[in-house]
Parts: structure tokens; C-alpha cells; sequence
């Protein structure tokens, strides 16, 4: 049984989420300690519990340690269980942080999912649904599988609420990429979601992405939610190359004026447009996984972060392969993915 520290570099919760789906994919035994011990409540939260719940039908596990706020789990798992399933987190907590614990066994499992998860769909600190759909899904599609997602319902924090669908066509295993320069810019947008909030906060907000970014009116849409569950903002700017596209959110918070949201927001696309490397440092994070499944890949992007190093740390206790960063320039980091 593989013992992993939860405590270790980022501390928090992409470790439990990666070492589950790691777990699943090598049918590896795993005893997780010191869960999420570096947050201000550690242990397992509801969305947490969901992740593991999910991968207990998924990977038909046997499971102790499956409670609220544990910090000590052990994980066995058996075979994958392809078919349809629905996990609800039951809160605001992020259901697209579930999917991410299930989906990569499910990319080379014997036949068709069906994922339908319930709760936050647009939530700071996880990654929102338009992410999922617009930049992270079309890279695993060029990998051999065919995973399709549809928002059903948006979920904001902390309403939740929301709901979405995906649909996974596996392949038997995965090609990897190489993704070192992101091409031509083809496409800009930004949006400025409200839910049961005033228009006028959106049309503020686009207002400083324009002025930012030099963004034309065809260029910038308010989105108004039909039916909502709660209130909510999030502004999301769309930057779509040649052979990648980046999603950049900032979501509007309680005493946050709406201009300081656009501002961060527009300031992050700045930079990436400002930069050489095609991957920013969120999708850096998600493409760890596939990559070492599929047992070579590089990709280009911005200084790692602690979730990046982190990550790399957990999979290479799984997957006998080799993740290297090296400095390409002053802003740009490679990441190689080998087989050992």
C-alpha cells in the first residue's frame, strides 16, 4: 500500500484529487495521511468526499477514512467501472474538482461514461466550467478520446445549485503532445456573468476590460442568468490561438468593487499575452495527468507553481515516469513527460 502525505508542498486538496485518480488508473492501494493539513480546516470537506465517494463506484474500492474532516484514508481499489453515474456534492463546493478525480480512468475504460455533477460550477478556487469546455477538453480529445461536456445549469458560490454533464468516449490508451508556442490569436471574447445581481456591475466590468485590452464591442458580452439559484459574478476572458485556448476568471466577491475584478482579470490575460508560453499556469496543473498516462508530452508555460511541483511529485509515485521543468527564458518554463 502506497502511503502519501497530504502535507507536502501545496498541501491541499489537488493531492487527495490526484492521488485518488492515480490510485484508480494503476489499481494501486493508496494510505493518505495529513489530508489538506495546510488549510484552514483540514481534512476531508464535502467536495472532497464527494471526490472520493465518486471514485469508490468508480474504481469499485474499498474505502475507510470516508468522513467529514478525516485526515486519514485508505483507498483500495479493483477494476473501473465504466456506465453512468451522478455525484452530487450537495453544496457549493465544486463539482468540476469531482471530475477531475474520475476522469482519468474513465479516458481508457472498456466502454461509454455518462458523468452528471451537481453543485458549484463557477467557484473561486477551482476551475470554472467555460475552463473545462473551451481550453482543457479539446487538448484530451487530440489524446484518442472523445469526452464532451454541457452546462446545464451554472452553480455559483455559495448558492450552488449547478449541474453539468459529460459524456466520455475512452480510447484504449493515450497519444500525447507537444504544445511549445500557442500560434496565431484567432479570437478574443469576454464575458461578464451576473446571477440575480444588477446588469450594470457587468457592463462596468467590460467596460475596464475594453479599456485594459482594447477589447471592440463585438468582443465583449453580458450574460444575464436565466433562473438563478443565487447570486453570483464572474468575468471570464477567452483568448483563443491557434493551437490553444486560455480561459482567464476572476469571480466578484462582497465588497469588491467590479472595476478591481475586470482589472485582475484583464491584468492576467495581459501577461499571458505579453509572454511566449501557449499553457498558463492553471492548465499547466490539469495536463500533468494525461500527459503521464499517456507516457510522453512537453508543453510550454510560465513559472511552475507549488500546485504544479506538487502534482509532479504525486504522479511520479504512481507512474514510472520522468516530468522535468527546465528555464527556457526569464518567463518560460518547459515541462517534458517521459516514460522511465
Amino acid at each position: 500500500m502506497l502511503t502519501i502525505d497530504g502535507s507536502e508542498g501545496e498541501g491541499g486538496g489537488q493531492v487527495l484529487r490526484s492521488s485518488l485518480a492515480m490510485s484508480l488508473v494503476t489499481t494501486t492501494p493508496l494510505h493518505m495521511v495529513k489530508i489538506r493539513a495546510k488549510r484552514k480546516k483540514p481534512g476531508l470537506m464535502r467536495q472532497h468526499l464527494t471526490a472520493v465517494q465518486a471514485a469508490k463506484q468508480v474504481g469499485r474500492a474499498e474505502v475507510e477514512g470516508d468522513d467529514i474532516g478525516s485526515q486519514n484514508l485508505r483507498f483500495q481499489p479493483n477494476s473501473i467501472a465504466p456506465g453512468p453515474y451522478r455525484f452530487a456534492v450537495g453544496t457549493a463546493g465544486s463539482a468540476t474538482l469531482v471530475l477531475q478525480t474520475v476522469l482519468p480512468p474513465l479516458l481508457t475504460a472498456s466502454a461509454r461514461s455518462t458523468l452528471t455533477l451537481e453543485g458549484g460550477t463557477h467557484n473561486p478556487f477551482a476551475p470554472p466550467f467555460d475552463f473545462l469546455h473551451d481550453s482543457f477538453l479539446p487538448l484530451v480529445n487530440t489524446m484518442g478520446p472523445t469526452v464532451t461536456a454541457r452546462l446545464e445549469r451554472p452553480g455559483f458560490y455559495p448558492a450552488g445549485g449547478g449541474r453539468l454533464s459529460v459524456g466520455i468516449e475512452p480510447s484504449v490508451r493515450l497519444a500525447g503532445f507537444s504544445l511549445l508556442d500557442r500560434g496565431e490569436v484567432r479570437r478574443r471574447t469576454a464575458r461578464a456573468i451576473v446571477s440575480r445581481l444588477p446588469r450594470s456591475i457587468a457592463e462596468r466590468e467590460l467596460a475596464v476590460v475594453a479599456r485594459k485590452l482594447g477589447f471592440s464591442t463585438d468582443e465583449l458580452q453580458v450574460e444575464e442568468i436565466a433562473d438563478p439559484r443565487g447570486p453570483g459574478n464572474v468575468v471570464m476572458i477567452t483568448i483563443q490561438s491557434e493551437h490553444v485556448t486560455e480561459v482567464f476568471t476572476e469571480f466578484g466577491s462582497r465588497g469588491v468593487r467590479a472595476e478591481k475584478v475586470a482589472d485582475r482579470a484583464a491584468d492576467a490575460a495581459e501577461r499571458y499575452l505579453a509572454g511566449n508560453a501557449p499553457v498558463g499556469e492553471h492548465l499547466a496543473d490539469q495536463l500533468l495527468i494525461p500527459l503521464a498516462l499517456a507516457g510522453g508530452g512537453s508543453f510550454r508555460t510560465f513559472p511552475p507553481t507549488q500546485h504544479t511541483l506538487t502534482n509532479i511529485e504525486v504522479l511520479k509515485q504512481f507512474l514510472n515516469v520522468e516530468i522535468t521543468p527546465w528555464q527556457v527564458d526569464s518567463d518560460t518554463w518547459q515541462i517534458d513527460v517521459k516514460a522511465g
